[in-house]
């Protein structure tokens, strides 16, 4: 999952420049998947860089389909997936970031998936659910992340714990612990403001039992966002964390300095943590997300997704086939440690004995989807906004809770 700032707005304001519309255009029947053709994919990010070598791999099983991978940076990607929507030339496979998905299915310009190529029960469920719109699939996972907890288990020796926090309570008394009785600074890192705060805030949100949308209706004034937000606020209340973070702060510095020893995040942390804190081997675990109703963290990811309009349609669905099965999704994991969204794939190998890695398929196995919302990148910002209010001691949790549902109602279609 990537965001960047951006308005939904704009997008739909080009839909009415450029005659975008719900319906689309079907493109025509298009070519059959075994004829000579090029079939053009943008790519984002590490994703980009690494693809080409996978499209190199596939024109040798498949002689007759060149793929043609363009890398695309996730600083330009909405802007550029926006603009190729609005002209009519979005390549005829796209990366799709999770929280892209509502605002490029409302536009018209993505191709249904067919359900009996591609089988729901295949895939981790939030993964497959957060590219539903209006009882559509208009992707198929490609891979997944979530967030779990991050903890230093040599400094919760220290301190006298000698197992993973399995509840809030439980994750409050290890923070102090931590400062109490192992001298760190800090007893956990959470983020206290700035875009895209709610990824730290959501787990605690879906393990009050809270929903994002209920009805067709934003549901943030719920008793579960006012519970979430006290308990998030309760860290920087006690000085657990710190109320103040610069853009682009590395927890992993401070995580191996001593001085935070327990954070929430995704996957990626384990390579980072590996390549840049290598003294903390053995030192260090992850666990899934400590329970208030429930332990519930939120699904990212990407998706594939196929051009309603490309005329490679056939095509395009045996190549994403092949990289969302579970041998294509093994292969993906050791080019790039993107964990897979096909469950199949994690039978085997380093993700089926790596215990930190297999705490990442007991956590997906429960967690929920982000609805696909066309303004989503809206949502979150006011989610952020409320989240600051809160850590900053500028308003009590039922005070944002409230702000935060009247600030998004308008926002949910």
């Amino acid at each position: 999952m990537h965001r960047t700032a951006r308005t939904a707005s704009v997008a739909v304001a080009l839909a009415a420049t450029f005659g975008i519309s719900a319906c689309g255009s079907s493109g025509g029947a298009g070519l059959s998947a075994d004829e000579k053709q090029t079939l053009t994919v943008w790519a984002m990010g590490t994703e980009g860089e690494k693809l080409g070598d996978v499209a190199a791999a596939y024109k040798k099983q498949n002689p007759n389909v060149t793929v043609k991978v363009t890398p695309v940076g996730w600083d330009v990607a909405h802007q550029k997936l926006v603009s190729a929507a609005a002209a009519g030339t979005l390549p005829d496979v796209t990366q799709m970031g999770s929280t892209f998905m509502g605002e490029f299915a409302e536009l018209g310009v993505l191709e249904p998936v067919d359900t009996e190529q591609f089988a729901k029960d295949d895939f981790f469920p939030a993964a497959w659910d957060g590219n539903v719109v209006d009882g559509k699939v208009y992707g198929v996972p490609w891979y997944v992340d979530t967030r779990v907890l991050y903890y230093r288990t040599d400094l919760a020796a220290k301190a006298g714990v000698t197992k993973a926090p399995a509840t809030w309570a439980e994750m409050s008394a290890l923070a102090t612990a931590y400062q109490d009785k192992a001298d760190t600074k800090w007893g956990i890192s959470l983020q206290p403001y700035n875009l895209d705060a709610w990824q730290n805030w959501l787990p605690f949100f879906y393990s009050a039992g809270g929903e994002l949308i209920k009805d067709g209706k934003p549901a943030l004034d719920s008793e579960a966002a006012v519970t979430a937000l006290a308990e998030y606020a309760s860290y920087f209340e006690k000085g657990l964390a710190k109320k103040s973070v610069q853009p682009g702060y590395d927890v992993i510095k401070d995580f191996g300095n001593d001085s935070v020893p327990m954070f929430m995040s995704g996957p990626w942390q384990t390579t980072n943590i590996a390549d840049n804190q290598p003294e903390l081997k053995g030192k260090w675990a992850a666990a899934p997300i400590p329970a208030g109703a429930s332990s519930t963290s939120f699904a990212g990811g990407s998706s594939l997704v196929i051009a309603k309009d490309s005329e490679h349609k056939a095509a395009a669905r045996e190549f994403i086939k092949y990289l969302t099965d579970a041998k294509g999704q093994a292969d993906w994991y050791e080019r790039t440690t993107d964990l897979p969204a096909n469950k199949a794939a994690w039978n085997e190998g380093k993700l089926a004995a790596d215990p930190n890695l297999k705490t990442f398929r007991t956590q997906m196995e429960t967690a929920k989807a982000i609805p696909a919302l066309a303004q989503w990148a809206e949502i979150g910002s006011k989610i952020d906004d409320a989240i600051e209010s809160v850590t900053q001691g500028k308003a009590s949790p039922a005070e944002a809770a409230k702000k935060m549902q009247s600030a998004t109602a308008g926002l949910v279609e």
